[in-house]
């Protein structure tokens, strides 16, 4: 890897629906392509986190009687190659839709 790519944002989003998830993505691209400053990496789907969850319909009878629940958990990583000050400002003033939980880490 090249010593000028090692510079860079990783930005983890999640949420539990997908489309709220991909207007987040578009959200974060449209703000850094209009600053046209540093190289953005992504979106890139991570697999998708499936919880399971088994419940007795009824706690006294039918003890064969059961639901089941899922949660699944939608991940997309974006990376940016060679932040400057303006592009950090950027990514803290951004609003995100309700529901995405974005983690940033520098690199």
């Amino acid at each position: 890897m090249p010593k000028n790519l090692k510079n860079k944002i990783r930005i983890k989003l999640e949420s539990f629906e997908s489309k709220r998830l991909n207007i987040a993505c578009q959200n974060i691209l449209t703000k850094l392509k209009i600053r046209k400053s540093g190289s953005v990496g992504g979106p890139i789907p991570l697999p998708t986190k499936k919880r399971i969850y088994c419940v007795l319909r009824s706690p006294c009878i039918n003890k064969d009687s059961r639901e089941h629940f899922e949660i699944k958990t939608y991940r997309r990583v974006l990376d940016i190659f060679l932040p400057n000050d303006e592009i950090k400002s950027i990514l803290f003033q951004i609003n995100l839709p309700s529901g995405v939980r974005a983690t940033i880490t520098k690199l």
